[in-house]
């Protein structure tokens, strides 16, 4: 139920692609919310995708732009000022990319031309972003920035790759620029830690399959869906975190705070199980002595 959390806010959201997209959800959330909003991704996004559909649902306009180039961002930012007739108040960074993922290279074979695009696409967009918009001035005192992070820049999850690197990055720019920004303008900048989500981003990390019903098990709560996502973003868009910066918001129905859950347990003890009985009936394995 819509409570006009964001009435009278404007933003600026990065990323939205299909249905799928965490940036979808947030932004038929913020409008449903009271606010105004431009969405943006690359040309080729924009064509593969259905953000057509979503800017004529939410009745505003896609900005195409990509945001490893500050040509293109200054264009966004100006052309985003210019739809809303002055400055808006919030933003949303929902992009990452690794083309080693893509690939199927290891983080122990690592292309490094691919690295830093990774670092570029899923991280440095952030930063540039935000310089941008500081530059012109474009948000409003009290204003919020928002990026989707995960935890595996915090630990090792098999298969994140080098994406790991970029969020880890990424956490450290909203604290380096969070800083800067808060003290010149009280606009505070956050990265939320998401449960593993199935967008189509997502879908091409190796397990992500196995990583979602491991998450699931393990977080007393469940897994955060994209929707539960993008109520958690529009609380951190509202007045009412004024005054919450430079953090790293876990929204992952516990999960960060976890050891071992009993449900993890009992299918960890099933594994365990069958790899006994499979040894004993083959000690040497199947191909014998």
């Amino acid at each position: 139920m819509a409570s006009n959390l964001l009435k009278g806010k404007k933003g600026l959201i990065f990323g939205a692609l299909n249905e799928q997209s965490i940036a979808w959800k947030v932004a038929e959330r913020a409008v449903e919310e009271g606010a105004r909003i431009v969405l943006t991704n690359t040309a080729v996004s924009i064509r593969m995708g259905t953000i057509g559909e979503l800017a004529e649902k939410c009745d505003t306009i896609v900005v195409p732009a990509d945001a490893t180039s500050v040509a293109d961002l200054e264009n966004l930012v100006d052309r985003t000022m210019e739809h809303f007739g002055g400055r808006f108040d919030f933003m949303l960074h929902s992009i990452g990319m690794s083309p080693n993922v893509r690939k199927g290279r290891t983080y122990d074979d690592l292309d490094y031309d691919y690295l830093a695009k990774t670092l570029d696409i899923s991280a440095i967009s952030f930063h540039k972003a935000i310089q941008v918009v500081r530059k012109k001035d474009a948000l409003n005192d009290w204003g919020s920035i928002v990026a989707l992070s995960y935890i595996a820049a915090q630990r090792t999850l098999y298969g994140y790759n080098d994406m790991a690197d970029a969020k880890a990055l990424l956490e450290s720019i909203a604290r380096s620029f969070g800083y800067i920004y808060g003290r010149e303008k009280h606009v505070r900048i956050n990265t939320v830690s998401q449960s593993p989500t199935p967008t189509t981003a997502g879908k091409g990390v190796l397990g992500m399959g196995d990583l979602m019903e491991f998450a699931e098990n393990m977080s007393p709560l469940g897994n955060a869906s994209a929707e539960d996502c993008a109520n958690y973003v529009l609380t951190l868009f509202s007045d009412f975190t004024r005054k919450v910066t430079m953090q790293n918001l876990y929204h992952d129905g516990g999960f960060s705070s976890m050891g071992m859950s009993r449900r993890a347990m009992h299918t960890y003890e099933k594994g365990l199980r069958f790899e006994d009985v499979h040894q004993n009936q083959y000690p040497f394995g199947k191909g014998g002595e």
